[in-house]
């Protein structure tokens, strides 16, 4: 099996105690590398100390996460822009717009969302877009800026068919399935025979969304697995040919060729 987990906070607090262990039983469910998206200036440290500590296996993005836009949003940007500067990363992640949780920074949220946008094509880099209750902003900034000019994936994607209907003419943009799809409650398999393997990679925005049969768990990259099999179901494809199909899409999406 191989599968590329596009999407995973392991290096927030939840895994200081077993980090390595979770490390070992990704390797062993098939996870060929890990890809780390930042979220604020806080968590800048614990990104890089696990991208040093598992070199070239788990890879750090760099970004500013919509929910941490707030009154001190330009200091943030400021300081996330150095970091560009500073070392590679593999994408401009995680960024975008949250209109789930607090909508008044909603405007500075877009400004801050297409300011990193035009960082992705200034770097020649991917974005991992957060579009948690608004999709259709984040469609709407990315083609303010210019789709035809950027590449990325819209991470968690759990969308309408309306939705991912506004994202299939961005032909540079993937979907990112995580373990939303294995919910009971979750109209995504029906939503995704709208599109087919080449459009999408996984994930598992680790701590978070753990896949059914582990849902309101910790979860965590070896978990893919559950998000392979499910795509097999909805797709009628081996779990090995979703793997395949879906490592390959992320290892082009982000330039993993080499690595």
């Amino acid at each position: 099996m191989k599968i590329i987990d596009t999407h995973s906070h392991i290096y927030s607090k939840e895994f200081d105690n077993d980090i390595d262990d979770v490390i070992v039983r990704a390797k062993a469910a098939g996870v060929e590398k890990i890809l780390l998206p930042n979220v604020d200036v806080s968590s800048l440290s614990q990104l890089h100390d696990t991208a040093g500590r598992y070199k070239d296996y788990c890879i750090p993005m760099m970004g500013l996460h919509p929910t941490s836009v707030d009154g001190n949003w330009q200091t943030r940007l400021d300081t996330i822009k150095k970091q560009l500067e500073l070392r590679p990363y593999i994408a401009v992640g995680e960024v975008g717009i949250d209109l789930y949780w607090d909508k008044t920074f909603a405007q500075e949220q877009k400004y801050v969302f297409e300011e990193q946008l035009r960082w992705s094509i200034q770097y020649d880099l991917p974005v991992a877009i957060h579009s948690r209750d608004a999709i259709a902003e984040c469609v709407e900034c990315v083609k303010n800026v210019g789709p035809e000019k950027l590449r990325g994936v819209f991470h968690s994607f759990g969308g309408s068919t309306e939705e991912l209907q506004s994202i299939l003419p961005l032909e540079n943009f993937l979907f990112g399935i995580s373990g939303v799809v294995t919910f009971k409650n979750s109209t995504l398999s029906a939503v995704l025979k709208q599109t087919d393997l080449s459009r999408i990679v996984v994930e598992t925005d680790a701590p978070y969304l753990a896949p059914v049969p582990y849902r309101g768990k910790r979860n965590e990259p070896s978990y893919t697995l559950f998000v392979v099999e499910k795509l097999a179901e909805i797709y009628g494809a081996t779990a090995e040919e979703v793997g395949e199909i879906t490592t390959s899409n992320a290892r082009r999406l982000f330039n993993l060729q080499g690595l």
